[in-house]
């Protein structure tokens, strides 16, 4: 039996890279979804969308550092699509919605509020933020 699965590990190597990778993602993508809960500042999602550091950039910089956000978002997203396929390691579901949180589109700010207003989900960032030292989101409502 133990020849059985060294026969069949040999002859599909990339099963074993990706599971032993697994972890790593995982780790990896964790640590990135609570950093970027805990280093938002809290009026994220009450300010307006020009008021984030780089819109006061010259334009040239601003087009190239928008380009790059959307572009490095597509791939975060992509990623996140093939992590969701069954028998694929890591959290894809956690890596779409950060892509979608980089990517620009008509309608984003509403989705990310509306997302937020669910109170599970409030309390859960409110609660990890909290855990940082770090404000709770401030969301406009009460």
């Amino acid at each position: 039996m133990l020849e059985q699965i060294q026969h069949w590990l040999h002859h599909h190597r990339a099963f074993g890279w990706m599971a032993a990778l697994a972890p790593v993602t995982f780790v990896l993508s964790l640590t990135a979804g609570v950093a970027v809960v805990v280093l938002l500042p809290p009026d994220y999602f009450v300010r307006g969308p020009g008021q984030h550091g780089f819109w006061y950039s010259h334009p040239a910089t601003r087009l190239v550092l928008l380009l790059v956000k959307n572009l490095v978002g597509v791939f975060v997203f992509l990623a996140g699509f093939v992590m969701a396929l069954p028998l694929v390691p890591g959290p894809g579901v956690l890596f779409m919605l950060v892509g979608l949180g980089l990517v620009d589109f008509p309608g984003k700010r509403a989705l990310e509020r509306h997302l937020l207003r669910v109170p599970r989900v409030l309390a859960s960032v409110n609660k990890m933020r909290a855990r940082f030292g770090k404000q709770p989101f401030i969301t406009g409502e009460g």
